[in-house]
C-alpha cells in the first residue's frame, strides 16, 4: 500500500484542506528520476465508474446530469463540476454525497491506462521514486490504486493545478505527468518536466500550447521516453537549467 494512505477515512468537503496539506518532505533516491503521476486519464480509466456515481447521484436528487459530458472533461476538483449541475447553495452537500457513494460505484469498473504498470515499473528500474499526485481525494485515489494494484511510492490527494506543483517541489520531483493542461501548469509550478499524455480531455495541440515539453499520444511510450531522458538529457534528473531543457525532446 501507498505511504500516507487512509481509504478507510470519510473524505468530505471538509476534509479537503487538511488532505492536500499532508505533504510529507521529500525522501531522497539514488540519483534516480522522482516522477509525478496524475491519476484520473493518466494512470487509471475512471470514466465508466465516476459515470456510474453520476447516475446514482442523479438518481437520488432528480437532477438532469449530462454523464457524457461530465466524463468526457475529467480532471479538475469535484467542486467545479458540481456547479454545472447543482445551484451554489448545494454544491458542498452533493459534492459530498457523490464522495458517499463513490466507493460503491466507482472502483470495481475503473481500469488502469494501457502503459501505466510499465511506466511505474520504469520510474523503477532507473532507479527512481513514484509519485501520484490527484485533485481526487486521498482515500479514494487509494481505492483505485489497490484495487488495481498500482503502488506508487506517495500519495497525494485534493490539489489542483497549480497547488500540484508545490507537492511536487516539496518532494523534489524532476517530471510531473498527465492528460490536462492543469497538470501542466502543475509541473511549470514544480519547474518539473511536464510529459503530457493525449488520453484525456485535452488534445495533443491543447497541450502543446499550454506548454507541455513532451506530448505522448499515450503512456504507452512513456518508458520509451524516460529511458532516453535518464541516459541522455536526464543529466537534469539532478538539476539544470529549467524544465524544457531537460526535457530531451518534443513530442512524439
Amino acid at each position: 500500500m501507498p505511504q500516507d494512505i487512509a481509504p478507510s477515512d470519510l473524505a468530505t468537503s471538509q476534509d479537503l484542506a487538511a488532505d492536500a496539506s499532508a505533504v510529507p518532505l521529500s525522501e531522497t533516491t539514488d540519483g534516480g528520476p522522482v516522477v509525478g503521476f496524475d491519476l484520473d486519464m493518466t494512470l487509471v480509466d475512471s470514466r465508466r465508474g465516476i459515470g456510474a456515481v453520476y447516475r446514482a447521484l442523479a438518481a437520488e436528487t432528480g437532477a438532469d446530469i449530462d454523464v457524457d459530458l461530465v466524463t468526457s472533461r475529467l480532471g479538475p476538483p469535484l467542486e467545479h463540476e458540481m456547479a454545472n449541475w447543482f445551484p451554489p447553495e448545494q454544491v458542498v452537500a452533493m459534492s459530498d454525497r457523490y464522495r458517499a457513494l463513490y466507493p460503491e460505484h466507482a472502483i470495481a469498473d475503473t481500469t488502469a491506462m494501457p502503459g501505466a504498470r510499465e511506466a511505474i515499473a520504469a520510474v523503477r528500474a532507473a532507479g527512481g521514486r513514484v509519485l501520484v499526485v490527484t485533485a481526487k481525494n486521498r482515500a479514494h485515489a487509494a481505492l483505485h490504486l489497490s484495487h488495481l494494484g498500482l503502488e506508487p511510492d506517495l500519495l497525494i490527494g485534493g490539489l489542483w493545478a497549480e497547488a500540484k506543483g508545490t507537492a511536487l517541489r516539496a518532494q523534489g520531483a524532476s517530471v510531473y505527468v498527465g492528460d490536462h493542461i492543469g497538470d501542466v501548469r502543475g509541473a511549470r509550478t514544480a519547474d518539473a518536466v511536464s510529459v503530457a499524455v493525449a488520453t484525456g480531455p485535452c488534445d495533443e495541440e491543447e497541450l502543446r500550447a499550454a506548454g507541455a515539453d513532451v506530448v505522448l499520444g499515450t503512456l504507452d511510450a512513456f518508458a520509451g521516453w524516460l529511458g532516453e531522458y535518464v541516459g541522455g538529457a536526464g543529466e537534469g534528473v539532478a538539476g539544470g537549467t529549467g524544465a524544457a531543457d531537460r526535457a530531451g525532446g518534443a513530442a512524439v
